[in-house]
């Protein structure tokens, strides 16, 4: 009985281990797949004028603002949403939150 838990105490050590290789490996392998978004959303944020309409506004804006500075209809406001939550998740843009605005400033 000695022998089997201590032979079942090693197999669970190196499946533990391994567990912790194959989920570094898939944190990697996804890390890579989708790290072309940071750049696409950038991508996206210059042709969009983003930087451009947040320096001329000055150093708080708001998504409604930034949006009627872009002339953008309202209907995209959700995508613009996202992609400026993409931007700040990225540390590319900031938001602080207002206590006027809802959702904040950028």
């Amino acid at each position: 009985m000695h022998i089997s838990r201590s032979i079942s105490m090693e197999l669970t050590a190196e499946c533990g281990e391994g567990s912790d290789e194959l989920l570094q490996s898939q944190t990697l392998l996804w890390s890579r797949i989708f790290s072309y978004i940071d750049s696409m959303a950038l991508k996206c944020a210059v042709e969009l004028g983003i930087p451009d309409a947040i320096h001329s506004h000055g150093p708080h804006i708001t998504l409604a603002e930034l949006m009627s500075s872009l002339s953008l209809s309202p209907t995209k406001t959700p995508h613009m949403r996202r992609l400026m939550r993409m931007l700040t998740h990225s540390r590319i843009f900031t938001c602080s939150q207002n206590a006027t605005a809802e959702r904040g400033t950028l």
